[in-house]
């Protein structure tokens, strides 16, 4: 029973840690500036970084073609939402702190070995001019 009983709370602290680190992993895309109303009309005054800033930031961290540019509430902060079309055809979604110009996620559309379309994201991945 003892032995049970340990096992039981190695399985539940196992699973506290996964949840704690799930939740920090989604802390690290939060950006600098908060949005407190929905109002599209304010964004431009809010955002600290130059459209030509996030757009570089967008191309360094996927190549390719800008299709579309907006400042967006993503989250409840600001950030400039990029579109861009690789080598591959394939379109990236990039979202650009609009406070600080970090790279904070990246979408990309996928389609699997059938034609059906899919996302890939690198939410996890630390961008900001260093690739690995």
């Amino acid at each position: 029973m003892k032995k049970i009983m340990t096992v039981i709370s190695g399985v539940v602290l196992a699973a506290l840690i996964a949840v704690a680190g799930a939740s920090a992993q989604q802390s690290n895309h939060t950006g600098s500036i908060v949005v407190k109303n929905d109002d599209e009309s304010g964004f431009t005054g809010m955002a600290k970084i130059s459209l030509d800033s996030a757009v570089n930031a967008s191309l360094q961290a996927a190549p390719g073609k800008v299709l579309k540019v907006e400042l967006e509430n993503e989250n409840g902060y600001l950030v400039y939402g990029v579109e861009i079309v690789k080598a591959d055809r394939r379109i990236a979604d990039v979202k650009v702190d609009a406070g600080s110009g970090k790279v904070l996620k990246i979408e990309t559309d996928r389609k699997d070995n059938e034609g059906h379309e899919g996302e890939d994201s690198d939410n996890g991945r630390e961008e900001g001019g260093e690739r690995q």
